[in-house]
C-alpha cells in the first residue's frame, strides 16, 4: 500500500500540478486512496484482535490510526503515518508468530503420560442394526508406536475415524490427554493436534502437490493475498527433510499411487500434530519407500509425536511398533507389547484360528507358452521400452520393481488402456493388439487395477451392481436383465470370497477396503478369464484373507489359467509365483526363477537402468 500510494502521488503530481481543477481532482483521488487504506487497515486490526481475543493490547495503535484519519484532509502526509502503523503491526504479529495462517503453531511436545482412551465406544452405520464397534475400551499409551491390527471389517479404521471426527460414535467416550473429546469433524481434529492418513486417498487430483498440501489453510501475506512463494518454500523444505522427491507443481493425477501416499503422509506431518494415525500407509509402497517411511516415523517418535499404525503386514508391525492391539468383529481381543508376542499368536488372534504358513504350496505345473509380449513400447509417458517376455499356460508370473518402474503401465498396455507405439501381443498363436479394455475382456483377459477407488469400483452402486457390471450379458432374461440372477450370482461370490457384509444389497462404500477388494475379485471371477492380470491384488487385505486369495490364484493356475501378478511386497512376489520379471525405469531388467532367486537379486535388477 505504501508503494502504491507513493507511485500514485508521484503520477498525479506530475500530470496535474499546473491547474487548479487538476489539483482538486488530485486531492479527491488521493483522499479516496487514503480512505480505502484506512478501511483495509481497520478491518485487519479488528480481525486479528477478534481471532486472538485481545482488544486492549492494540487499543493504542487503533487510537493513533483514528487520529491519523481525522487529519487526512488537513495533511496528506498522514497517510504515510497510518501505513507506518499498519507495517509496524504486521511486523509485530509476524514476530509473535500470530500472523502465520498457513500452519498451526508448534504445540508443546508430549510427556510420557500422554494417552488416548476409548471407554465403551460403539458405532453402527446409519440405518443399520449392525455395530461395527461394540463397547470397545482401549487405552493407548502414546509414548510408544502403537499397531492396531485385525481382519477386514474388524473396525480398525472406523475406530480411528471416530477419534478423527469423520464418524460420530453412538455410545461411549474418548479421552485425549485426560480430556474428553468429541471432534465435530476432521478440521476440528486437525486444529486440536490429531491427523490421519487414510487408507483411501482423498486428494484434489487436478491440483498441484503444493495446493493439496495447503487445502483449507492457505497462508496469506500482509495484504491478504495468498502467499504462493511461501507455500512452495515450506513444502520444498518439508519434502527435503523427509527425503521425498516429486515435482511440486505437477497435478496429483500424474503421480503414482505411492507418490501420492507419501505426499499425504507429509501433509499430516506438516500440521505439527500431537497424534498421527497411519491407516495402511505402505499398501502401495516398495521396500525402499517403506524404509524411508520407517525412518520418518522414528524421527517423529524422537520428537514426541504419537503414532498409531494400522496395517495387515506382519513383518512391518514387528519391525516398527512397540505395542500391538488386535480387533476382531468390532471387539478388542488382545493387547500386548510386540516383544511379548509372535506372528503365530498375532495371526491366531486376528483370524480366530492358527495359520502355520503365510503362503500355500505353489504346486501348479506350467504348460506350453500361451502369451508372448514382443518388443512392446508405449507412445506416451511414462514410456515403456522394447519389453519382451513369454508366459506359459497355467503359470503364475510376477512383476517386481521400484515405483515408476513401469509395472502398472505394462499391464494397462496389454489390457488396451495405454497406446502402443510398437510391438505385438500374441495369445495362443494369434496377434491380439487390443484397442480398448472391452476388446481385451472379449478375448478372455481381466485386470484388477492398482487403485480400486479410482477405477475399480462404482462407489454409488451396491455390491450386486459392482459384482455383475463386467458380465451383464450373462444375466439377461430375454431382452431384459434378470435381477434375481444377478443377486444369486453376487451371493455366490460373497460366499466364495468370504466377503463381510449384510448382503448383496449393501452399498459398496459401506464395506472396508479389504472387502471392497474381494468384491473386485468376485466381479472378474464371474467372467472366468483365461488371462488374469492383478495389480497389487492383496492391497489392504488381512493376513487370513490373503491366504485364501493365494489359494484361489494357485487353483486358477492349476485349471490352466494364466496369472500375471504385480506386487510391491517382496515376500508375496517370492511366495506365490513361478517366475518373476523385474522392471527398471520402463525396461525389463531380467526374468528369474522364483525358487532360484532372493531379495538381493530382485533389488539389484530393479536398479539396473536407473
Amino acid at each position: 500500500w505504501n508503494a502504491l500510494c507513493e507511485r500514485l502521488n508521484q503520477s498525479l503530481r506530475k500530470e496535474w500540478q499546473y491547474t487548479r481543477r487538476s489539483t482538486l481532482f488530485y486531492v479527491f483521488i488521493n483522499n479516496i486512496v487514503m480512505l480505502l487504506s484506512y478501511i483495509f487497515a481497520t478491518l485487519k486490526f479488528f480481525s486479528h484482535a477478534i481471532s486472538i481475543g485481545e482488544f486492549t493490547k492494540y487499543a493504542s495503535a487503533i487510537a493513533k490510526l483514528n487520529e491519523a484519519l481525522r487529519s487526512l484532509v488537513e495533511n496528506n502526509g498522514q497517510l504515510r503515518t497510518m501505513i507506518g502503523y499498519l507495517s509496524y503491526y504486521s511486523e509485530y504479529m509476524k514476530k509473535e508468530n500470530k500472523l502465520d495462517t498457513g500452519t498451526l503453531p508448534v504445540e508443546k511436545r508430549l510427556d510420557n503420560e500422554f494417552e488416548i482412551a476409548f471407554h465403551n465406544v460403539s458405532f453402527a452405520y446409519p440405518n443399520t442394526n449392525t455395530y461395527v464397534l461394540k463397547n470397545v475400551s482401549l487405552t493407548l499409551n502414546l509414548k510408544q508406536k502403537i499397531a492396531l491390527v485385525g481382519p477386514n471389517g474388524a473396525g480398525k479404521s472406523t475406530m480411528m475415524k471416530c477419534l478423527f471426527g469423520t464418524y460420530q460414535k453412538d455410545e461411549g467416550t474418548i479421552y485425549l490427554d485426560g480430556k474428553e473429546v468429541n471432534f465435530s469433524g476432521p478440521k476440528d481434529a486437525l486444529e486440536n493436534g490429531v491427523a490421519m492418513v487414510h487408507q483411501e486417498l482423498n486428494q484434489c487430483l487436478e491440483r498441484s502437490v503444493v495446493d493439496n498440501m495447503f487445502l483449507g489453510r492457505y497462508p496469506k501475506n500482509s495484504v491478504g493475498v495468498i502467499d504462493e512463494g511461501r507455500m512452495k518454500k515450506e513444502t520444498s523444505d518439508l519434502f527435503r527433510k523427509l527425503g521425498i522427491t516429486v515435482d511440486l507443481t505437477q497435478p496429483m493425477k500424474k503421480m503414482s499411487v505411492s507418490q501420492r501416499q507419501m505426499c499425504e503422509i507429509a501433509k499430516a506431518i506438516s500440521y505439527h500434530s500431537k497424534v498421527i494415525v497411519l491407516d495402511e500407509p505402505t499398501s502401495s509402497l516398495t521396500a525402499p519407500e517403506v524404509e524411508k517411511l520407517f525412518k520418518m516415523m522414528r524421527q517423529l517418535k524422537a520428537q514426541g509425536i504419537a503414532l498409531i499404525y494400522i496395517s495387515h503386514k506382519m513383518d512391518e508391525i514387528f519391525e516398527i511398533c512397540d505395542e500391538i492391539s488386535v480387533l476382531r468383529d468390532g471387539s478388542l481381543v488382545m493387547t500386548k507389547p510386540s516383544k511379548e508376542t509372535d506372528m503365530n499368536e498375532l495371526i491366531a488372534a486376528m483370524v480366530g484360528r492358527s495359520l502355520d504358513n503365510r503362503f500355500p504350496p505353489v504346486d501348479n505345473t506350467p504348460g506350453e507358452t500361451i502369451l508372448s509380449v514382443q518388443n512392446i513400447s508405449t507412445k506416451y509417458a511414462p514410456k515403456l521400452q522394447n519389453i519382451s517376455f513369454d508366459i506359459k499356460k497355467g503359470e503364475i508370473f510376477g512383476f517386481y520393481g521400484l515405483v515408476g518402474a513401469g509395472r502398472t503401465e505394462l499391464l494397462e498396455t496389454i489390457f488396451g488402456i495405454r497406446t502402443k507405439a510398437e510391438g505385438n501381443i500374441v495369445y495362443d498363436g494369434k496377434v491380439l493388439n487390443f484397442s480398448s479394455p472391452k476388446d481385451a475382456m472379449d478375448h478372455g483377459f481381466a485386470l484388477i487395477t492398482e487403485e480400486r477407488k479410482a477405477n475399480g469400483l462404482f462407489l454409488k452402486g451396491d455390491i450386486t451392481f459392482n459384482t455383475t457390471i463386467a458380465n451383464m450379458s450373462h444375466y439377461k432374461s430375454g431382452v431384459a436383465l434378470s435381477h434375481d440372477r444377478m443377486v444369486r450370482a453376487t451371493a455366490e461370490e460373497i460366499k466364495i470370497m468370504h466377503t463381510k457384509c449384510m448382503g448383496p444389497d449393501d452399498m459398496i462404500t459401506s464395506l472396508s477396503g479389504g472387502n471392497q477388494q474381494k468384491v473386485i475379485f468376485g466381479k472378474w471371477l464371474e467372467r472366468s478369464p483365461s488371462v488374469f492380470m492383478m495389480d497389487d491384488p492383496t492391497r489392504g487385505i488381512d493376513v487370513g484373507a490373503k491366504y485364501e486369495i493365494y489359494e484361489l490364484i494357485i487353483n486358477m493356475a492349476k485349471q490352466g489359467k494364466t496369472i500375471i501378478v504385480v506386487s510391491s511386497e517382496m515376500p508375496e512376489i517370492l511366495g506365490i509365483t513361478n517366475r518373476i520379471g523385474v522392471m527398471s525405469n520402463g525396461r525389463l531388467a531380467g526374468i528369474v526363477n522364483t525358487k532360484e532367486t532372493n531379495q538381493e537379486e530382485l533389488l539389484r535388477l530393479s536398479a539396473k537402468y536407473l
